[in-house]
């Protein structure tokens, strides 16, 4: 058995981001790939308060929710790799954030956009493009005042791999919804950045497929579609 596994799903970007991170560290992992629209009990043993991916096991320990995990990774691992977070106390603040801004802004928005869920599509094209007109900004000013490669600087760090793990979703919700989310036109730089992020060497492969998405996404309105019904109880007569 691996010193350190992840539980999850590859479509997911919270895991994606657990993934990323490992490999900014050189940390070899054996990934344990959940069934769609099913949860294995590795994984409701593991994080039996929210019962979510992704979970780091790390000697046999669990570690959950995705940005607690890059912390862990960071400090667990520190001799190792690229440092995740930035040294100074300030900007490690800063950089926690906004990645909590784009967990709080884009998951519910990118689903609706993809059809994963229900909702007003209109006005979830605007939340998305409130909060990626939001990082531009923050983008040109405070992170891009030395002209900076990555939000981390030369390399990237912890709110890249918070904010770049979307990016599969951007272009998947894009195909389905016919409309641009990361737009080239409105948010040049953070187009740029995208790009960039996912020609890293820790990124590559790890960043799905946009209409491999799509049709994951199918896939798993199906699955909790079929869980829903064979939940209920059976008619009466």
């Amino acid at each position: 058995m691996a010193a350190v596994r992840v539980v999850g799903g590859w479509a997911s970007p919270f895991v994606t981001r657990v993934c990323v991170a490992l490999r900014l560290k050189g940390v070899p992992y054996e990934f344990l790939q959940e069934e769609v629209g099913k949860k294995s009990d590795l994984l409701l043993a593991s994080n039996p308060v929210h019962k979510k991916m992704p979970v780091l096991l790390h000697g046999g320990r669990p570690v959950c929710e995705s940005l607690v995990i890059l912390q862990y990774v960071d400090e667990a691992f520190a001799g190792a790799g690229r440092p995740i977070l930035p040294a100074d106390p300030y900007r490690r603040a800063v950089h926690r954030f906004w990645a909590e801004y784009a967990d709080a802004k884009l998951p519910t928005a990118l689903r609706t956009l993809r059809g994963t869920i229900d909702g007003d599509e209109a006005e979830a094209a605007e939340q998305a493009a409130a909060a990626l007109a939001r990082f531009e900004e923050t983008f040109a000013g405070w992170f891009g005042e030395e002209g900076n490669r990555f939000f981390a600087g030369d390399d990237v760090g912890f709110l890249d791999i918070a904010l770049g793990s979307f990016i599969g979703w951007f272009r998947a919700a894009e195909m389905v919804a016919g409309r641009p989310v990361l737009d080239e036109a409105r948010t040049p730089l953070l187009a740029a950045w995208a790009a960039r992020f996912c020609a890293h060497e820790a990124v590559g492969d790890l960043m799905p497929d946009a209409g491999r998405l799509v049709e994951f996404g199918k896939a798993l309105r199906a699955a909790l579609a079929a869980n829903a019904n064979a939940s209920r109880p059976p008619a009466s007569r």
